[in-house]
């Protein structure tokens, strides 16, 4: 059974850090996503990397927020500096077969539980 797996989030004072991790089990994945999704908001793009170790980010994280994966490949994380309010979300991790870190949610095939990030002011 393929299942993404995340842990990590929880409470932080703004400009503080959390880390977030993503292990798949079951296969590895070639790109892995990272998307939030904030109360009366839709799901929006955070930063994706693929195989390669390429790197995409949203324009609202670029600088803050890094994405990365060790020599096995699994897990992912994602490394959460200068943390603003509007960052609070739940947090999802997303896993896909193809090359490209694509930042279109309908791009990926499987789906980690989500993790809530609450930052507060």
């Amino acid at each position: 059974q393929v299942q993404l797996v995340q842990s990590g989030g929880g409470l932080v004072q703004a400009g503080g850090s959390l880390r977030l991790s993503c292990a798949a089990s079951g296969r590895l994945f070639r790109t892995y996503g990272w998307f939030r999704q904030a109360p009366g908001k839709e799901r929006e793009f955070v930063g994706a990397i693929s195989w390669s170790g390429d790197r995409t980010y949203a324009d609202s994280v670029k600088g803050r927020f890094t994405i990365s994966r060790d020599n096995a490949k699994n897990p992912v994380y994602l490394q959460m500096n200068y943390l603003k309010p509007e960052d609070t979300a739940v947090y999802f991790c997303a896993a896909r077969m193809g090359l490209a870190p694509s930042g279109q949610h309908n791009d990926y095939d499987y789906w980690g539980q989500g993790t809530q990030v609450t930052v507060s002011s």
